[in-house]
């Protein structure tokens, strides 16, 4: 790295096997052919760290892997994209956590998931002297880091906080089922806000997105970025509101899209755009991202994304 992080991505890391097109499972003992199956990055925190450093914002990832060959091709990728690995640590019993991804004709997915070294992810464990001179603290995988998950979570965003960084947090689906019992002590200590309308729907206890982002909000966050699928984004704050609709493209594989929304929200909000420009930036690199297989593999530069987007 010629250049610290200006945002460090803390959460989960996953090597994906992906394989297309998946319309059914074979059979008790048979066999299913597919077109193709490919390995690829996945998680939270490596796919929106590389998302942001494909946009050009320096850019580090914090969290866990095993010391196997899933755990070397993370890290291998991760420093192929210029992304600091340095708090990246290996967990000398647990494997790396991995994802087999079975995406549909019309790029839907099914998966099947092993958290691994994930789970095992502890507060006293992170290298956080590394948020000095960061911008911004992005904590990505809420629910899938049983270890961290909880008060631990809210310490790291207070403390970051406190050293005046920027905060923000995505979900993931909590099988658990704890839902705001366990991240609503974290909330009072987040900036922006961005998850699945799946996901915040289950936090909220309502189904009305403008709903749901008050909730938020009277929670303690600053800002609500909700992800709506096809229908776009609501992004509200204390005294504003506005829906930010897609770019139309023919997708092919939607993994990794919300991540790649939230590297390109985050990539506005590090050059102080408005909310709205912040979205329609999210939106585009979205549309980049599912135009290809893969978490990031469509992601393009920031110029390439504004100019081609008209953000």
């Amino acid at each position: 790295m010629t250049h610290p992080p200006d945002v460090i991505c803390l959460g989960i890391l996953v090597t994906d096997v992906l394989a297309r097109p998946v319309e059914r499972f074979p059979e008790r003992g048979k066999l299913v052919l597919v077109d193709r199956m490919e390995m690829h990055i996945g998680g939270c925190a490596a796919n929106t760290g590389i998302g942001l450093s494909k946009l050009g914002v320096p850019t580090g990832v914090m969290g866990k892997v095993g010391r196997d060959g899933f755990g070397d091709f993370v890290l291998e990728t991760l420093q192929q994209h210029k992304v600091d690995t340095r708090g990246v640590g290996r967990d000398r019993t647990a494997a790396t956590s991995g994802t087999m991804v079975l995406i549909h004709d019309d790029g839907e997915r099914s998966f099947i998931h092993q958290i691994g070294a994930n789970a095992t992810l502890q507060e006293t464990e992170l290298e956080l002297d590394l948020l000095q001179g960061a911008k911004l603290l992005h904590v990505a995988g809420a629910f899938l880091m049983p270890g961290f998950d909880g008060a631990p979570m809210a310490s790291v965003l207070r403390r970051a906080k406190s050293q005046g960084l920027t905060t923000a947090l995505d979900t993931a689906w909590d099988s658990s089922g704890q839902w705001m019992d366990l991240i609503g002590e974290a909330l009072p200590h987040v900036d922006y806000f961005l998850p699945s309308y799946e996901e915040a729907r289950e936090l909220a206890g309502c189904d009305e997105p403008r709903e749901i982002a008050q909730r938020f909000l009277g929670l303690g966050v600053q800002v609500v970025a909700l992800k709506l699928g096809e229908q776009g984004c609501l992004v509200t704050t204390a005294d504003a509101e506005v829906r930010v609709p897609i770019f139309p493209v023919k997708a092919i594989d939607a993994t990794g899209a919300g991540d790649s929304f939230v590297a390109g929200f985050l990539a506005g909000v590090l050059r102080g755009w408005q909310v709205e420009r912040c979205a329609r930036l999210g939106n585009a690199v979205g549309a980049c991202c599912v135009q290809a297989i893969g978490t990031t593999t469509g992601i393009r530069s920031f110029e390439e994304t504004v100019e081609q987007f008209n953000v």
